[in-house]
């Protein structure tokens, strides 16, 4: 049996060892913006993948991944749509299109933005307690 602790958005997995986090408390970690998808700020990320490369990602082992990337084109989204991830954070202040936006909201797939760097977002991200994604 699962036992959980609720703490400012971020639960504890005892069983695992793991930690799931919201997205509302990711966005508030690396200070993002949400470009489009508000509403999927409620959904909660196991762990994360920081990539430019998408062949890469396509080697993730679980779909509640988040992914974080320098990566501003369509390949990003349709690399998360086909892994059936919900969010992607664009990092290094590197802002998407608007027509990458608007397809992560037709793939129902929350798009952040931040400021940081790849590195600095994850070591925030694994500072306060999200791991990086198991690989097959």
């Amino acid at each position: 049996m699962k036992k959980f602790q609720k703490n400012n958005n971020i639960i504890l997995d005892f069983l695992n060892g793991g930690m799931m986090m919201k997205l509302g408390k990711i966005k508030e970690l690396l200070e993002a913006e949400v470009l489009c998808n508000e509403e999927l700020l409620d959904y909660e990320a196991v762990s994360a993948f920081a990539c430019d490369l998408m062949s890469d990602v396509l080697s993730l082992a679980k779909k509640e991944t988040i992914l974080l990337t320098g990566l501003t084109n369509v390949q990003a989204v349709r690399t998360a749509e086909m892994l059936d991830l919900r969010c992607i954070i664009f990092v290094r202040n590197k802002r998407p299109d608007e027509s990458v936006v608007e397809l992560a909201r037709e793939k129902g797939i929350c798009v952040l933005f931040t400021k940081y760097t790849l590195f600095t977002a994850c070591g925030i991200l694994y500072s306060n307690g999200l791991k990086g994604a198991d690989m097959l």
